[in-house]
């Protein structure tokens, strides 16, 4: 019996640590903050939906350091306007119409225009 109780036990402490992380949502205002997060916790990305539940404002998305990615905005489930997305020296600005790509610019470090921002 007692083996059968530590057979148990093993098994749910296991299955405790293999839970994945769950997103939250939380109303505020006239939508709804969902914050996606890595397995160890940190914050993969986090934006808003209208009531209807459609992605709706803006989006940001991060590194598993916490550094951040990608950011733009959706329309009632649009992609619209300028999205931006940084990658080891490089800034891309991708120009969204009609929820398609419009145009795409890349700057480096070396370009005196780059600006990273923090959440």
């Amino acid at each position: 019996m007692r083996n059968l109780v530590m057979i148990f036990a093993l098994m749910f402490s296991a299955t405790i640590f293999a839970q994945e992380v769950k997103p939250t949502f939380e109303k505020q205002g006239d939508q709804i903050k969902g914050t996606f997060f890595y397995e160890d916790g940190t914050v993969r990305q986090f934006g808003f939906y209208n009531k209807e539940g459609i992605l709706h404002g803006e989006w940001k998305s991060f590194d598993i350091t916490g550094k951040k990615i990608a950011m733009g905005q959706y329309d009632n489930g649009i992609k619209t306007g300028k999205w931006f997305f940084w990658s080891g020296d490089k800034l891309s600005e991708v120009n969204y119409t009609d929820n398609q790509v419009a145009d795409v610019t890349t700057w480096s470090n070396k370009d005196k225009v780059v600006v990273n921002y923090n959440q």
